[in-house]
């Protein structure tokens, strides 16, 4: 079941700190995309893959600083309003930039690895606050 309700979908968030080491690769070109990508991204520049850091140091691929993902536990409803806003003004608050990736089931927050227990406390107390 699908949480649409703005209240309802940041107080059931659960975010998850999930293990690992996680970062943004551009590529260009076609090629193989490997099997553990968390992300492919088509843009008009080339493709986004979002790698864990050991597969895109083996792989040669150029990559962003090492993220931290969160996954946000709620089934949000793809439709559903202030969810990632609540995030996102939280992380501000804590002046900790975020990028996020939505997936049909769940949202995942990718911020920078330094900072990711900062900002998984940070979203506890959100769920926290709107309970």
């Amino acid at each position: 079941m699908t949480v649409k309700d703005t209240q309802a979908m940041i107080a059931s968030m659960t975010p998850v700190l999930v293990p690992g080491d996680w970062v943004f690769c551009a590529v260009t070109g076609t090629g193989t995309i490997p099997t553990d990508a968390f992300a492919v991204i088509q843009e008009a520049e080339g493709t986004t893959l979002i790698l864990p850091e050991a597969t895109a140091k083996a792989g040669g691929y150029e990559s962003s600083a090492v993220m931290q993902q969160i996954t946000l536990q709620v089934n949000s409803d793809l439709e559903g309003v202030g969810l990632t806003a609540a995030v996102a003004t939280a992380l501000t608050a804590q002046n900790i930039p975020c990028n996020v990736v939505a997936g049909y089931h769940h949202d995942h927050i990718f911020v920078p690895k330094t900072l990711g227990g900062i900002a998984y406390a940070a979203l506890l107390k959100v769920q926290g606050d709107a309970r």
